[in-house]
């Protein structure tokens, strides 16, 4: 069984979406086993061994998958977070405007940026109202579930 990055951040965004905590994927040549607890949610991949009996067992590696939680925002702003693992895009296109910029008023149902995930582009819409204070993610840089991307003071 073979699976790529692309596949396996999709399988843990699910897996984030639900209330299972663990999951175990076998294979003659792969074994998969992720384990979703405190806040973080851990894989660890290890190929079945293929050698001799004399040769050592396969070393897993294990790689966090959520993303180191920003300071807590002051009492009054609200966080806007990733649903998602994928990539964000803060314009429609390269050549387009961005959706919104620091000092910007948004209403609730608005498009704030774009989180691209398996080749989707997933509009994300703000779900308050009020002016944009920061936004805490680059253009085209990765986001994990549960990431805070701007943060917006309500009103």
């Amino acid at each position: 069984m073979e699976l790529s990055l692309e596949e396996l951040c999709q399988l843990i965004t699910v897996l984030n979406q639900t209330d299972i905590t663990e999951l175990t994927l076998e294979s003659e040549d792969l074994r998969l086993s992720i384990h979703k607890g405190t806040g973080q949610t851990l894989a660890a991949v290890a190929a079945a061994p293929t050698g001799s009996a004399a040769s050592p067992p396969p070393q897993p590696m294990v790689a966090p998958t959520a993303a180191t939680e920003p300071p807590l925002p002051p009492r009054n702003l609200v966080d806007i977070t990733s649903p998602m693992v994928g990539t964000f895009y803060r314009a429609p296109g390269p050549d387009d405007p961005a959706f919104v910029g620091p000092g910007d008023t948004i209403r609730r149902g608005q498009t704030v940026c774009i989180i691209e995930a398996m080749k989707l582009m997933n509009e994300l819409e703000a779900e308050v109202a009020g002016q944009v204070v920061e936004i805490l993610v680059e253009n085209a840089q990765p986001v994990e579930y549960g990431q805070v991307l701007m943060r917006v003071d309500p009103s």
